[in-house]
């Protein structure tokens, strides 16, 4: 549903409007009407464009995943620098087998629900759709090409030819990274950044979310959840859809 409203205090509209809804299952979004369909997306992937975090994953079939897995907690609540836990924790993977991680695409990485929609239905509406990730090439080329976004990055992995040296390739990719692919790639479309949506989960998201014209928090750790301009919690992901103002007759879905 949309309301259009006038106001001279957006702040306080937001605020109220957050009030109101805290109790209810809806997720809203107060922004400007003008530009509001976007013209770039830049999506984080672990635990927004997918429901699991690669890296805790493969840490499964290395046998570390609780430790791993808090780790991971840690660092996407920003209670943790980024790069040397993400080193810290792919040194656990050496002598992981190279065929691990096809398994563990084929296994555990899932699109969560609405991804493909909202990927497709912005870019046949000509926006542009980046997978920007602190995790891995490995799998961001095949959730990119699963999706349908035009171009993807992430960190890659190092190995001997057929298993990981529990390495990682320089430079890291993580918060700034994120949000100098943001505005590299509003750059290059010659749009500004108030037309681009950020989208993620973690504190290495931030950034970026502090920087687009619409920043996303979804499913989103607290610190995420409470700089944030707008939060999915209840909704798929086809709520930046209706965000923008795409009506469900122009969702593309296949």
């Amino acid at each position: 549903m949309d309301l259009v409203v006038e106001t001279e205090d957006p702040g306080g509209l937001r605020r109220a409007v957050d009030e109101a809804a805290a109790t209810l299952p809806a997720d809203v979004c107060v922004q400007p009407e003008d530009r509001r369909r976007k013209r770039l997306l830049v999506a984080d992937m672990d635990s927004t464009i997918i429901s699991c975090e690669c890296l805790d994953e493969l840490a499964d079939y290395a046998g570390v995943k609780a430790e791993i897995a808090e780790v991971t907690e840690r660092a996407m609540r920003g209670e943790l620098d980024f790069e040397p836990a993400l080193r810290a924790r792919v040194a656990r993977l050496s002598g992981l087998s190279l065929s691990a991680l096809q398994r563990c695409y084929d296994e555990r990485v899932r699109l969560n629900p609405g991804a493909r929609t909202l990927i497709r239905t912005m870019a046949a509406h000509g926006a542009r759709c980046v997978l920007v990730s602190g995790g891995f090439e490995f799998f961001t080329r095949r959730v990119a090409e699963l999706a349908g976004f035009d171009a993807h990055r992430g960190n890659r992995l190092i190995d001997d030819g057929a298993q990981l040296t529990g390495e990682v390739a320089d430079p890291i990719l993580g918060r700034e990274a994120k949000l100098e692919a943001l505005r590299s790639e509003a750059a290059a479309l010659g749009v500004g950044l108030d037309q681009a949506i950020a989208i993620g989960d973690g504190a290495n998201d931030l950034s970026m979310i502090a920087a687009a014209g619409l920043g996303v928090a979804y499913r989103a750790k607290p610190v995420v959840a409470a700089q944030a301009g707008a939060r999915i919690d209840h909704a798929d992901l086809t709520a930046l859809l209706f965000f923008q103002g795409y009506r469900r007759g122009e969702f593309t879905t296949i």
